[in-house]
């Protein structure tokens, strides 16, 4: 169940019209590149919180 989380980082990533504009812009960057940073990121921290959740869940069998 705790892998319904990949579907989180799947659908942010390819949902294009949250992130097709240039505006707001960060320390120079448009919006996209920096959508694009934050979605890897996020994307991160979620396949560890699954590794960890799956991982407990094996040394307990």
């Amino acid at each position: 169940m705790i892998r319904i989380l990949f579907l989180i980082v799947f659908a942010i990533s390819l949902w294009v019209p949250a992130f097709n504009r240039i505006n707001p812009t960060f320390f120079g960057f448009p919006f996209f590149y920096w959508y694009q940073i934050l979605v890897v990121l996020i994307a991160s921290v979620l396949i560890w919180i699954v590794y960890k959740v799956e991982d407990k869940k094996a040394a307990r069998k």
